[in-house]
């Protein structure tokens, strides 16, 4: 399928008197070789349904409509939304395309028209990746994979480890999801207008969440508590949520966890246990 192109892309926004926000994080790809290799590190198959976060005006889209059966896109821009399917019924990709003119962080399994998403490929706005990516994967468990682009700093959050200075909330709440992973640097030219940081691609391979008998909501308000000053022991990190700094340590031994430890220290299955023990 012919791509967009630099100056395609220009022809367009001018037609749309389109104006990028930083309030919608709006920086669109114009580079086709960047788009290919999106799909490329993807991997998707014919059986894939892809939902798209964020298409803008379709350089990813049309690049995404070749190898899946089918393409969700999910685009809050009401004027973007509209644009999308003319541009796509250009190429004669119109009958594999859905476009939602809606939010992301309130779309459900319901809100999809009868398709069930088996993989988000996006290029995903700086300033709601995490909450997005996190919504989506609790929202469609049909997702079984996923490639999303996103602010560099962002990439390496998702997917840090245990020990690692950038991990946090984001990294633990989507290891409660997926085996997340960098998969490669992005530079900024292959973008308009042109942010002023890089990007990284973060690939996602959904798993089960650990064995546990704490909910997911239990599990991550310890998450929540352990980072919220995470200079702080566990034992004092922990102290309002169990309810005195005596309960948080009791309930940390109970899940095999040195009460002197800090959240960086610990993975997913660690914070199952100490939501499991609360007193």
């Amino acid at each position: 399928m012919r791509l967009l192109g630099p100056a395609e892309i220009r022809i367009l926004a001018n037609k749309l008197d389109l104006r990028p926000t930083k309030k919608l994080g709006q920086n669109f790809v114009i580079d086709a070789g960047t788009v290919r290799r999106i799909v490329r590190v993807a991997d998707l198959s014919p059986d894939d349904v892809v939902i798209e976060v964020g298409p803008g005006l379709g350089s990813l889209t049309l690049a995404l409509l070749e190898p899946a059966e089918h393409v969700v896109a999910v685009e809050i821009d009401p004027v973007l939304a509209e644009q999308l399917p003319i541009t796509v019924a250009e190429r004669d990709g119109a009958d594999k395309l859905t476009v939602l003119n809606a939010d992301a962080m309130k779309i459900t399994l319901d809100d999809l028209l009868g398709h069930a998403p088996t993989a988000l490929v996006a290029n995903l706005p700086y300033n709601v990746a995490v909450p997005v990516v996190l919504h989506l994967l609790q929202e469609l468990p049909s997702l079984r994979k996923g490639l999303i682009m996103v602010q560099l700093e962002v990439a390496d959050r998702l997917a840090a480890g245990p020990g690692s200075k950038v991990y946090g909330v984001p990294s633990v709440k989507a290891a409660w999801y997926a085996d997340v992973r960098r998969a490669g640097p992005v530079g900024r030219t292959v973008f308009w207008p042109v942010p002023n940081v890089d990007s990284g691609l973060v690939s996602l391979t959904r798993r089960e969440p650990p064995e546990t008998t704490a909910s997911r909501e239990e599990v991550f308000a310890v998450v929540d508590a352990a980072f919220a000053q995470r200079r702080k022991t566990l034992r004092a990190a922990l102290a309002s949520w169990a309810g005195s700094p005596p309960l948080a340590e009791e309930a940390l031994r109970a899940a095999g966890v040195n009460p002197s430890a800090r959240g960086e220290e610990l993975d997913v299955t660690s914070f199952a246990r100490i939501a499991e023990a609360k007193p």
